[in-house]
């Protein structure tokens, strides 16, 4: 039997989240040691892992394991991940020592163990459902993790809104999904059934009794992931859920958590519902764009740094499914290296934010100025990150987001002319934000602040380097990815356009 790798990296950060429980209250303050090592013994795990992946299958299900879990009702407790599960669980791994790096002083010690064991827990359910292959499974865990951030984002919160917004959340989500219970149900039912009837290979490829029951099964899904991407016009409670939740709760659920619903569009709606997705893509372009144009603007005119960088997020994750929705192996490549880009930008632009709002005692944008004078590393991180957001040639988001509206344009070029907007828009918030925040004249009471400190160093640090590697030299992931997205361009039964040569071109 091979090693059961999946396993094993999931329940570490689960057996790390209970030795924390079982802490006695004098050692509470240690919660947070035991959390970073934890998740550092998790990542390196992942690494192991990878390093044994083979590329030359990574359109193929490897690391699988699969175990009768509820025979009766077939379910099974199976594991397995693709080249795009792989990158998902390794973003995941990668950020969660960072996170807990950066709220390193910002917990109070009595309350530690509460929240650095709601991390690792929180860990373990992400991991779960990138590497989840039973369907009954996958949703078990797309619901699980619901209950952590609820609790990091009612009991942690900034403000006396932090249990109304963490409500929001809850509610949100568990609305979508409920909705994908009935899809999940409705498409075992149409399965072959049996022990092992809720393997999500067994459920791909399945002859639909009618288009109407496909169809209305794709849309029960794809409520449930629209909502936890989000898009427009299920968006409303992220820019809450930021405002509240602390930098590094605020990374993991826009950085991880929110990749879940565009990680089940991509592996999960467009495979088992190939001709619904085929037939509700026009529809699903349109609010994609929507989600580009609308979160771009609202950016611009936020006053609040928190909500400014949920808003960017909308509009990036309006990109990502552009480049899903458009079925050419281009764009869903680019949407999928999009996910981790942005996976390490917008973790960079909160963290920064965290930090300088520890100083300040504030989000407001306004109460800020002039600090790339007082704290250049810090200005220096949120530049970066900045640059990274809006696509700059050099920054790993260009690449993704040039292969998302490249692949778009071969099939849908006023989408994709229209998408580009989003671009200019980008640099209008990031510059006018960087401009207002750390230009001009120091305001009197930052005169004194302290710079980056070697924690917040190694914190920032390692979401530039990677932002800059894979701005120049993203070939290591696309490897990984482009094999499972051929497979997946084949269940869905799509092919890219033949590339077309006006007449006399070639003479």
């Amino acid at each position: 039997m091979d090693f059961p790798w999946l396993t094993v990296i999931g329940a570490v950060p689960l057996a790390g989240s209970a030795l924390i429980a079982a802490l006695p209250k004098a050692l509470a303050p240690r919660a947070r040691h035991l959390a970073l090592g934890v998740s550092l013994i998790t990542f390196v795990l992942t690494l192991v892992m990878a390093a044994q992946f083979e590329l030359t299958r990574a359109g193929e299900i490897q690391f699988s394991e699969i175990h009768s879990w509820i025979g009766e009702f077939g379910v099974s407790y199976a594991l397995g991940v693709n080249g795009i599960g792989l990158v998902m669980v390794a973003l995941s791994t990668v950020l969660v020592p960072l996170c807990v790096l950066a709220a390193w002083n910002e917990i109070e010690p009595d309350r530690a163990r509460l929240f650095f064991g709601l991390v690792l827990v929180l860990e373990a359910m992400m991991i779960g459902v990138f590497a989840a292959r039973d369907l009954f499974l996958f949703y078990v865990f797309f619901e699980a993790m619901l209950i952590p951030v609820y609790f990091l984002i009612g009991a942690f919160g900034s403000s006396e809104r932090r249990r109304y917004t963490a409500v929001k959340f809850l509610v949100y989500s568990l609305v979508g999904g409920l909705i994908m219970l009935v899809g999940v149900i409705g498409l075992y039912g149409s399965g072959p059934g049996g022990e092992q009837g809720f393997l999500i290979d067994n459920l791909t490829g399945l002859d639909f009794s009618s288009s109407t029951a496909e169809r209305l099964m794709f849309v029960a899904f794809f409520i449930a992931f629209a909502i936890k991407a989000p898009m427009w016009p299920v968006h409303t409670w992220l820019p809450d859920a930021t405002d509240e939740a602390p930098a590094g709760v605020s990374v993991l659920l826009v950085g991880v958590l929110d990749k879940v619903g565009t990680f089940g569009m991509l592996t999960l709606c467009l495979p088992l519902f190939p001709e619904a997705s085929k037939w509700a893509a026009p529809v699903i372009l349109a609010l994609a764009l929507v989600s580009v144009l609308y979160g771009a603007l609202l950016a611009i005119g936020q006053t609040d740094l928190n909500r400014l960088i949920a808003y960017t997020s909308i509009s990036h994750f309006g990109f990502i499914v552009l480049g899903i929705f458009a079925m050419t192996s281009t764009g869903q490549t680019g949407s999928t290296l999009y996910m981790v880009n942005h996976g390490f930008s917008t973790a960079a632009l909160f963290l920064v934010a965290g930090m300088l709002i520890k100083r300040r005692g504030s989000a407001d944008i306004d109460d800020y100025g002039g600090l790339q004078r007082s704290t250049p590393v810090l200005a220096a991180g949120f530049l970066l990150a900045g640059l990274s957001s809006l696509a700059l040639p050099g920054m790993s988001s260009f690449v993704s987001e040039f292969m998302v509206l490249t692949g778009t344009f071969v099939k849908y070029p006023a989408v994709a002319v229209l998408a580009t907007l989003g671009i200019v828009l980008a640099a209008l918030y990031i510059l006018l934000t960087y401009q207002r925040m750390f230009t001009g004249p120091i305001k009197e009471y930052a005169a004194g602040w302290k710079d980056a400190s070697a924690r917040e160093v190694w914190v920032i640090a390692p979401l530039v380097v990677v932002i800059l590697f894979l701005g120049v030299y993203p070939k290591p992931v696309l490897d990984v990815i482009n094999p499972a997205i051929a497979t997946t361009m084949q269940q869905v039964g799509v092919t890219d356009p033949e590339p077309t040569v006006a007449e006399g071109e070639n003479k």
